[in-house]
């Protein structure tokens, strides 16, 4: 009798340790919830002082056919047509082409989750010469970045820069710095990011 208990606990315990090995091999890996994005668009458009349009809108385009997070053969125009002095509406638009989907909507309907970040030697370090201001707010009164303004400086420090876009998903935008759009440190908010990509600017 003793002997068939001892058998029989030794079985249930192999049967155990093969179903949690089973259970560890066969889990799915969690996936990160990102948009894939193949393409962005920035358009700049030049507006008085009174945030009034004038002249021709200025189209520069990022993409990937492969996701521009996502590697492969990578496309990004050089933004050349801004003007020393100027400010300019800067309006962003995304793009899946692999599921044919309308990246900006999804963000402009998740808004609340999702902000822009904009860095790069055009709007930091000593040698600056563009500041953003944020120009569209979600339901909470916090920061979008789909649309924003964009003052160039009249005199350039340099005729070279770069603009690194970022866009955060499923941050704290109530975290102190979160308001600022050239905040370095906007990892702090927590998040992921669906897009970080840098245009050259040359005047």
């Amino acid at each position: 009798m003793k002997t068939m208990r001892n058998n029989l606990l030794a079985g249930l315990l192999f049967a155990t340790s093969i179903t949690l090995v089973s259970c560890s091999k066969d889990d799915p890996v969690p996936e990160l919830d990102q948009e894939v994005i193949t393409e962005v668009t920035l358009t700049f458009t030049e507006i008085d002082n009174s945030g009034v349009s004038m002249g021709t809108s200025l189209e520069y385009v990022a993409s990937s056919n492969e996701g521009i997070a996502l590697g492969g053969s990578l496309q990004i125009d050089d933004i050349d047509g801004l003007e020393s002095g100027k400010r300019y509406l800067m309006e962003i638009s995304a793009y899946n082409g692999i599921a044919d989907e309308d990246i900006t909507e999804e963000i402009e309907e998740e808004a609340d989750e999702h902000q822009f970040f904009f860095l790069g030697s055009a709007f930091t370090g000593s040698t600056s010469f563009m500041t953003y201001t944020y120009d569209d707010a979600d339901e909470n009164n916090n920061p979008i970045g789909l649309v924003g303004q964009v003052t160039v400086d009249e005199t350039l420090l340099s005729n070279t820069g770069q603009i690194r876009v970022i866009l955060r998903h499923a941050l704290d935008k109530d975290y102190e710095g979160a308001e600022n759009p050239h905040w370095a440190d906007y990892s702090q908010a927590g998040g992921e990011s669906d897009l970080d990509i840098t245009f050259d600017v040359t005047f």
